[in-house]
């Protein structure tokens, strides 16, 4: 494309963009981005829902009234079929770590697209190899033998297998709210009755409470790792934290009662993700491994959506615990989009899948393996880490300006760029906000340009987890809509 025609795209596109914001009154400015999606040549919109209905399994959803059809993306942009760009806050539902089409992840895998697609891992190959050594060389002693896998779902699973064959017990404990996948195996471990089907499940796992201290029985104004806490009282003492001994003797309960004296493990994610960035009070971890541990079980990190630096202050969730466990999964952000897992545990737990044969056909493949190590090189030069925590806190911090300011706002949570908005009627019951009430503020967002998730047992929080190489000028532009579909949101129902 020639110069002159590269700007006039610009413009057409920059004309298009204020064509599309002015539907909603608002005072945000979306940042300026140099980059000139292609154009769309592709079906019409009206043959892509038709083949969407016919074609497309419906339990496949789409989001919004009129679902996007989405045509290119860069860093943490998204362009529509229209050209029209979007701010995305949700990354792929987490999966996008380092950014859309980043260009050390897209070289690197175009050049081993030329060299080597796949080879089944009987054989050896440089890329596994490597990456291998990047990956665990990031994880504590004795956390340094890694089984490449395809899926989160597929990592679960392994790692609850381990788990069982290892200890050669059963029972695994996991959190209510927890969202672990959807394969029959570890849909045992997902507690959130939208992903249940009418067919068994779950033998062998037993949920216990969650120690969600904005929405559970208790939880006061100190108890979680976050800038953000709760306006919930606290009746806490110096040291102490009664969320927690209460939860904790909680989770004895079900010990005591649910399960053998003897157990597989505990399995849990650092903060829960699909249902909406709930944090747990400070040391649950800490004591609820421990007493797994006393019960002959492994602990289990879910890392599928904290992992790779998202927290901020650390690059594994378990580490803003305090704790080491003994058996970490991994996937969405590790390839940046491309499919790939891993399960990391120790040699010793590792060597009990060695008794008999367990194969994966893709998992470790040459081009995963590139991906997965481009995605590394990517978080350290790009200091990407540092970015989730900075961007991280200063987003939280002024939504939760948001929170005080809007009774239906009811928390502001979460600790990088992993964070969480609960809606509720107002703060005193911390009712859910009714679903179609929270979809028209979801809507309003998307017009404006900028694109969230949602998640919660009730749908009810609006789950923000960008790709890493956010800004804080995006991060103005994104709270400048929210405030503004907020804002509409009161004034309608004040019209009533």
């Amino acid at each position: 494309m020639t110069a002159g025609g590269q700007q006039r795209t610009c413009r057409d596109v920059a004309f298009r963009q204020q064509k599309w914001k002015s539907a909603l009154s608002t005072q945000a400015k979306m940042p300026p981005c140099d980059f000139v999606p292609e154009k769309y040549e592709s079906y019409p919109y009206e043959r892509m829902q038709k083949i969407r209905e016919q074609n497309i399994a419906p339990s496949l959803k789409t989001y919004y009234k009129r679902p996007l059809l989405l045509h290119q993306g860069h860093m943490q942009w998204l362009f529509d079929h229209e050209g029209r760009r979007y701010l995305d806050l949700l990354a792929g539902i987490v999966t996008v770590s380092v950014g859309h089409c980043h260009p050390k992840v897209t070289m690197a895998t175009q050049k081993q697209l030329a060299r080597l697609w796949h080879t089944t891992n009987i054989y050896m190959h440089p890329a596994i190899h490597e990456y291998a050594e990047k990956l665990t060389s990031l994880f504590p002693d004795p956390l340094k033998v890694v089984y490449l896998t395809n899926s989160g779902s597929e990592a679960n699973d392994l790692a609850m297998f381990m788990a069982r064959l290892h200890t050669r017990n059963f029972d695994i404990i996991c959190l209510r709210g927890g969202y672990h996948g959807g394969s029959p195996y570890a849909l045992g471990l997902t507690s959130l009755t939208s992903y249940k089907h009418g067919v068994a499940n779950g033998f062998g796992c037993t949920t216990t409470m969650l120690p969600d201290v904005f929405r559970g029985p208790w939880g006061g104004s100190h108890c979680r790792d976050s800038p953000v806490q709760t306006v919930r009282k606290c009746s806490c003492t110096e040291g102490a934290c009664l969320a927690k001994d209460q939860y904790i003797e909680q989770f004895k309960d079900t010990l005591n009662t649910s399960v053998p004296k003897t157990v597989a493990g505990f399995i849990a994610e650092p903060i829960q993700g699909v249902n909406g960035a709930v944090q747990y009070p400070r040391n649950f971890l800490k004591e609820a491994y421990q007493l797994i541990r006393e019960r002959g079980g492994l602990c289990i990190s879910d890392e599928v959506q904290t992992g790779f630096g998202r927290t901020g202050s650390h690059f594994w969730g378990f580490q803003t615990h305090g704790v080491v466990p003994d058996i970490v999964t991994l996937a969405k952000g590790i390839g940046n989009g491309f499919p790939m897992a891993g399960v990391v545990t120790t040699k010793e737990i590792a060597s009990s899948l060695a008794q008999n044969l367990h194969f994966n056909t893709f998992g470790g493949n040459p081009l995963a393996c590139v991906a997965g190590a481009a995605v590394l090189e990517a978080i350290e030069e790009d200091d990407l880490q540092k970015n989730s925590e900075d961007v991280g806190t200063y987003m939280l911090l002024e939504l939760a300006k948001l929170r005080d300011k809007f009774e239906i706002v009811g928390d502001v949570r979460g600790k990088g760029l992993m964070i969480g908005v609960e809606m509720v009627t107002d703060k005193d019951s911390r009712r859910p906000l009714p679903a179609e009430e929270i979809s028209q503020i979801w809507e309003d967002c998307k017009d404006m340009g900028v694109l969230i998730g949602r998640g919660g047992l009730y749908s009810q929080t609006f789950r923000i987890k960008p790709p890493m190489c956010i800004t804080k000028r995006d991060v103005d532009f994104a709270v400048e809509v929210f405030r503004t579909a907020l804002q509409r949101h009161v004034n309608k129902a004040a019209a009533k």
